[in-house]
């Protein structure tokens, strides 16, 4: 670049004042508009809405300023790579210069992939794309939620769709499907569904665009309010080749918003087809099981009264002659133990007997085996203190004798 001439004198004096405005009207002239391509780091959102942040590459940073109201198409984070259209200013105040911020691209489709191959792992880790949390769709819904633009072709194309297969009850939550507060409002559309749970499943939807303008439905608030739904959630959003997050969050991905509209209600024609398939398997078995009665009862033998009559007299006699045995058993039984009691009065005297018997013989051996006996021929028994026996010389002195025909006290 050439080096411009210099157009203050050495003699000339300024305040403060009048060289800051000098310096900051001389940035704003040589640099009215331009592009800046870096890295975004320290972004700050005041409370007024303003935006502050920092553009650097490896030798330099530069202060960037967002005014509240600047369209952005996407959510701005450290460490992306971005283009910067705006214009020089300085801020007198402090004595530097800044970049008052007009547009804020990403740096081509490679940073953004990037950037989403990353969220994208960091949202599967977290288990948010696991297949255990899809939810199957209803099979006929009788109200779908859809959450997208209502000025957007997406909407025409979904109502225009399912009137054709099969009209169904349609509830609107509008939001902006790009920009910097798309991503808020869809996963507010999706929460309000959740809430209020008068649909039976919503479709997310959006036209195709850009890979810029779908970044919104690859927000981690859009992704993790699909993943969160309780309600069958499809994603219709974009064309075919287009894939966001939110697709691998949603119960089901659609290639377009007419394609959501097809996966979440039949046609009428394939509903007939249904019914018809569903009549013959019905009329098929219902005719089966007629038949299998209808041989069940042509295979039964119905018998004439007298032909039962004579069965049954039969069976009669058969059970009198059965019992006629079982009486005769039991009288022939009744008998014996009866003959068994009449002679119990021999049995018991002969017990009686053996009895006497054996207590005379236990009397005798007893008498035998009495100390009296051995008194009786003359022998006696010496006892001491506490009527002990006394058996020895030494064994105490003697109390008592006790003699086969009395005891003599000492």
């Amino acid at each position: 670049m050439q080096k411009p001439e210099p157009f203050v004198k050495d003699d000339m004096i300024f305040s403060v004042s009048d060289a800051s405005a000098l310096l900051k009207n001389v940035v704003e002239t040589a640099f009215p508009r331009i592009k800046i391509r870096g890295e975004l780091s320290q972004i700050t959102r005041a409370t007024s809405g303003h935006i502050y942040m920092t553009i650097k590459d490896s030798g330099a940073a530069i202060s960037v300023i967002v005014w509240r109201g600047t369209p952005l198409n996407f959510k701005l984070e450290d460490g992306l790579e971005v283009i910067i259209t705006g214009r020089f200013t300085t801020y007198p105040a402090r004595s530097n210069y800044q970049i008052i911020a007009s547009e804020i691209e990403m740096a081509g489709v490679g940073a953004i992939l990037k950037m989403l191959e990353e969220r994208k792992q960091k949202l599967a880790a977290e288990g948010l794309f696991d297949a255990s949390r899809k939810k199957p769709l209803p099979k006929l819904p009788q109200t779908i939620g859809v959450v997208t633009s209502p000025t957007g072709a997406a909407f025409q194309d979904i109502q225009n769709r399912l009137r054709e297969r099969f009209p169904v009850r349609v509830l609107l939550y509008p939001a902006t499907v790009q920009g910097v507060t798309a991503a808020t409002e869809v996963a507010a559309g999706i929460e309000y569904f959740n809430r209020m749970n008068n649909v039976d499943v919503i479709i997310v939807a959006r036209g195709g665009g850009s890979l810029e303008d779908l970044l919104p439905f690859s927000e981690e608030i859009v992704v993790r309010a699909a993943a969160a739904s309780r309600i069958p959630l499809i994603s219709g959003v974009g064309h075919e080749p287009d894939w966001m997050l939110i697709d691998f969050a949603a119960d089901h991905r659609a290639p377009t918003p007419t394609g959501a509209a097809e996966a979440v209600v039949p046609t009428k024609l394939s509903l007939v087809q249904d019914l018809d398939n569903m009549w013959l398997r019905l009329s098929g078995n219902f005719v089966t099981r007629l038949t299998n009665a209808k041989q069940r009862i042509e295979s039964v033998n119905i018998k004439s009264p007298k032909q039962m009559l004579m069965e049954h007299t039969q069976r009669l006699d058969d059970l009198g002659r059965t019992l006629n045995i079982i009486i005769n058993t039991k009288i022939v039984a009744a008998c014996q133990k009866m003959d068994n009691v009449a002679g119990f009065p021999n049995i018991l005297q002969n017990k009686m007997a053996a009895l006497n018997q054996s207590l005379t013989h236990a009397g005798q051996m007893l008498n035998s085996l009495s100390y009296k006996s051995v008194l009786a021929r003359g022998y006696a028994i010496v006892r001491g203190a506490d009527n002990a026996i006394i058996s020895s010389v030494d064994g105490g002195t003697p109390q008592t004798i006790e003699f086969a025909d009395g005891v003599i006290k000492l």
